[in-house]
């Protein structure tokens, strides 16, 4: 993910593995809208990045994994990141907290000046 362009291609790939995985159009949605806020914080905070789409399949159930990772100076603050409100640009600081409600895991790894590896998973049915 590099330029502005990218963020629709990341979206179109992240609805076609969700459909394929028998999502719902609701959960196609959340899963597309969290690829779509994690893949613009890595360009616009990260400097760009890379997207990974995998489909998870356990004994408990079906799911889609997202990991986005960018080699840009981290988050400072995860915690205050996560808090609706919170902004270190022009949004409206909702972004990365949203992101993590429309999943059911998330996990955020990052250092200064290390990068960030944000993955997430939402459940097929659950």
């Amino acid at each position: 993910m590099r330029t502005e362009d990218d963020l629709l291609t990341v979206r179109h790939a992240v609805r076609a593995a969700s459909q394929e995985l028998g999502f719902s159009l609701v959960d196609q949605t959340r899963v597309v809208t969290a690829a779509s806020e994690l893949a613009r914080n890595a360009l616009i905070h990260g400097g760009g990045g890379a997207l990974f789409i995998e489909p998870v399949r356990e004994i408990t159930g079906t799911g889609l994994r997202l990991v986005v990772k960018d080699d840009g100076p981290g988050i400072k603050d995860v915690e205050g990141a996560l808090t609706d409100g919170f902004t270190t640009g022009a949004g409206l600081g909702h972004g990365l907290g949203g992101a993590q409600r429309l999943m059911h895991s998330f996990e955020v790894h990052t250092a200064p000046g290390a990068g960030t590896t944000i993955t997430a998973v939402r459940w097929l049915d659950r």
